[in-house]
């Protein structure tokens, strides 16, 4: 029976089909590559076609196929398919697959038309091999070419010694949990033995030398807790670090706040517990005194905690005030930095921070009011007009802003670029004056997280066509 499109879902091709009989229906390039497929796979394939390529008369010659007839008869074809474990329809012509692949479903044998999925019922993902690490990509066949290309970039960055290193913790995976019951400890000791030499050595075949990492390992085992204050960047999930993204996929408990967007999270281990630290709608952001004893107390009981935070964690991120936390209660501790708003939100906004015309350097500062509502700004530095000037969490002060830039000498003219959610898919670029720019912000309804940018490198934006 086909599969309606949210059905559909692609066959899980293993060591099933050793010794089972498929029906390949064509003998051109597409049943090549889909014998290919089937022959690594142990299958015992007949082919039905009129004409065969020479590489599948060639696998006829040599006895490994079976080539059972020319005609595509419904009458012949009803006589074989009964005896199939799969049907692939892999002809030139979409009219002839659909037919086979009417035969298989009224039949109700598995049955695949090639490039079509809505007369299949299953379709057969592009797949990566690494002797027994297999990675399927699909799309559920709606853009074959896309699995392919991403198939050839997985290829490139996934190392040959793969399957070596899947063999190597296969046979050693008895002895660590005879050492270690308890999963989580096993998991964190083949987590660190892939982290280290370990994993060099096991993808080279050097087993004896792996067995010494391992043994150290199993030897010399304690649970200790560490941190990660970790940059995830200005929010476009491309745009993290490899060593961001590898903390992501290791972390025991990730504390995160509201500036993150939910395709970041997507990022993090399945199984790792999330705890919001941020501000939410009629409740405030947890104090920055708790956010750091919650995070001592999570490293203490043995875990590895990420803090996450947007942007980079050492520009108006707090991750000093977190550093010297943990150094005063002696907690290990790593800090992986990110791409700031300031160059990310820029960049995507088309405006260069500095330019040799009109800028030669750049001032970050935070639009943070005090507690009485005052702003205290190094105003006279922010006033030079030889530089561009970036100011971070200012939108609710962005009258006050303008008007003091304003006060100390800056033209009501002054450019001035607002980005929402920059990077995002979802971003906003908004540009005024310095007289102007909060009546269109608050016209507009922009809110934060956004970004100001001061300055004539403003009148330099560019967008991409």
């Amino acid at each position: 029976m086909a599969l309606s499109d949210a059905e559909q879902g692609w066959f899980p091709i293993s060591l099933r089909l050793k010794n089972e009989r498929v029906l390949l229906v064509g003998g051109g390039e597409v049943a090549v590559n889909k014998g290919r497929l089937l022959l690594d796979h142990g299958a015992k394939i007949e082919v039905v076609a009129e004409h065969l390529n020479a590489i599948i008369q060639g696998w006829v010659d040599l006895g490994v196929v079976d080539y059972i007839g020319q005609s595509v008869k419904e009458d012949i074809l009803k006589e074989i398919i009964p005896g199939c474990r799969l049907v692939y329809a892999a002809t030139d012509d979409r009219a002839v697959n659909r037919v086979v692949a009417r035969l298989a479903d009224e039949l109700r044998v598995p049955v695949c038309a090639v490039d079509d999925p809505a007369p299949s019922s299953f379709i057969t993902p592009a797949q990566v091999r690494r002797g027994s690490v297999r990675i399927a990509i699909s799309t559920a066949g709606g853009a074959p070419v896309l699995a392919r290309r991403l198939r050839e970039e997985i290829e490139g960055w996934l190392p040959e010694g793969t399957g070596s290193l899947a063999s190597y913790m296969r046979s050693r995976r008895m002895k660590v949990s005879t050492r270690y019951p308890d999963v989580q400890n096993r998991k964190r000791i083949w987590e660190d033995f892939l982290d280290g030499r370990g994993a060099e050595y096991a993808r080279s075949g050097d087993a004896e030398k792996a067995d010494q990492i391992l043994d150290n390992l199993l030897d010399g085992y304690a649970k200790n807790g560490e941190v990660w204050i970790v940059g995830a960047g200005p929010g476009d999930p491309d745009l993290l670090t490899l060593k961001a993204l590898h903390c992501m996929q290791n972390a025991d408990v990730v504390l995160y706040d509201n500036l993150l967007p939910k395709v970041l999270l997507e990022r993090v281990r399945r199984d790792a517990e999330l705890i919001f630290v941020g501000k939410q709608k009629d409740r405030h952001a947890m104090p920055q005194d708790l956010i750091n004893e919650e995070i001592i107390k999570h490293a203490r009981a043995g875990q590895r905690v990420l803090r996450l935070k947007g942007g980079d964690p050492f520009i108006f991120g707090r991750g000093g005030e977190e550093v010297e936390s943990l150094m005063q209660a002696g907690v290990a501790f790593k800090v992986v930095p990110g791409i700031t708003a300031a160059s990310g939100c820029a960049a995507y906004a088309g405006i260069p921070l500095t330019h040799r015309d009109c800028a030669q350097a750049c001032l970050f500062v935070t639009g943070h009011a005090r507690a009485d509502g005052q702003l205290d700004l190094p105003w006279s530095d922010m006033a030079d007009r030889r530089q561009t000037v970036v100011i971070y969490m200012g939108i609710s002060t962005l009258p006050l802003l303008m008007e003091g830039l304003k006060e100390h000498g800056l033209p009501s003219d002054w450019p001035v670029a607002v980005v929402e959610r920059g990077t995002q898919t979802t971003q906003r670029v908004v540009v005024g004056t310095l007289g102007d720019i909060a009546q269109k912000v608050r016209e507009l309804d922009v809110k934060s997280p956004a970004l100001i940018i001061v300055g004539k490198v403003v009148g330099h934006r560019v967008v991409s066509l």
